[in-house]
């Protein structure tokens, strides 16, 4: 059964592609997952007025009822724009619509990266093991990139916010206090104590203002058998800021999947960050990557509890948005723990 978004999404494209004709669009269904954006994957056909038949594999991502954490599309398209054709692998963006009307929430729609992996869980069952190693050295190396990136000359500093170096930590720690105070249903004394923690001992100002793609770690890029990385995914919490606010973002315990001591379940910590020093030709102070390790934390618990509110209230009753809080929330709590050294 054909799927009722489809002659929709078929009508906006010929709108956006008044010159062809003939176009169908079919296969469309969702991904799972999404609990920022809706995905959806579909096949666009057409004829060019040439008679040439084409068609193309394409993503679309629309706004839900209520999402896990708030963002801009506008920011999140526009940081893959950015990057595409770079040294930052990302697919395609096409289209951005802001307006409700063609489906009802703001969308983009963008090319789909066909024939990879994405899954932690596959790429940690066994088949993988080999490329391990080749999967952590490309994936800190794209990070180097992004924050080797000049904001300004990619065009960036347009759309997003442009912080003071000293102001990065300040600005970032009072926006997820912020959402704690906002959606927590219960008291959360360990997130409290890390953050009483964070503002008696800030770190030292950012030595650049970087792009900090907000959710870079081991599940939002896509791999191959060899190793290879695709494409980088979910740049819904894109911003300017301190580059460390990025690497740590994939230091947070909970993203080693279960696998010990190695950061993003891939390698070493001291590994990764020489990886990504070499790369972005930035240093990784250890205290200032510490302090970060441990507002990423923060952070994190924070999504989990605003995932859990938007549940509660009833704006989006997809069960993506109360699983990561039943999962998440105690695990982070104990990741809270261990980077403060209690645990």
């Amino acid at each position: 059964m054909a799927h009722p978004l489809e002659p929709r999404v078929a009508a906006y494209l010929a709108v956006r592609m008044p010159q062809v004709h003939d176009l169908v669009v079919d296969g469309l269904e969702r991904i799972s997952g999404g609990a920022s954006r809706e995905t959806y994957r579909f096949r666009a056909r057409w004829t060019e007025p040439d008679g040439t038949t084409r068609e193309r594999r394409l993503i679309l991502r629309r706004d839900p009822p209520a999402s896990l954490i708030d963002t801009e599309r506008r920011i999140e398209f526009g940081a893959y724009r950015a990057f595409h054709g770079s040294a930052v692998p990302v697919p395609e963006m096409l289209w951005l619509e802001e307006a409700d009307g063609a489906l009802d929430h703001p969308f983009f729609i963008a090319e789909e990266l066909c024939g990879f992996q994405a899954s932690p869980q596959a790429l940690f069952s066994g088949p993988y093991d080999a490329v391990l190693p080749a999967v952590a050295a490309r994936k800190w190396a794209i990070l180097g990139e992004i924050a080797r990136a000049d904001p300004a000359a990619l065009g960036l500093t347009s759309i997003m916010e442009t912080p003071a170096l000293d102001a990065c930590w300040r600005r970032e720690l009072d926006h997820w206090v912020a959402v704690l105070d906002k959606d927590e249903a219960e008291p959360l004394p360990i997130a409290r104590a890390a953050i009483r923690w964070l503002r008696r001992n800030p770190p030292p100002p950012a030595q650049k203002l970087a792009v900090v793609h907000g959710d870079y770690r081991t599940g939002n890029f896509l791999y191959d058998e060899a190793g290879e990385i695709h494409g980088v995914l979910d740049w819904e919490m894109a911003h300017l800021g301190d580059p460390l606010e990025d690497l740590a973002w994939g230091f947070n315990p909970i993203w080693s999947f279960g696998r010990g001591e190695l950061a993003g379940g891939l390698a070493p910590q001291a590994e990764a960050i020489a990886i990504w020093q070499e790369a972005s030709g930035l240093t990784a102070d250890p205290a200032a990557l510490h302090w970060w390790t441990l507002f990423n934390c923060v952070k994190g618990q924070a999504i989990w509890v605003g995932s859990a509110r938007a549940f509660i209230d009833g704006g989006n009753r997809e069960p993506i948005m109360v699983y990561p809080a039943w999962w998440l929330m105690n695990a982070q709590d104990r990741a809270i723990l261990k980077v403060m050294g209690k645990l």
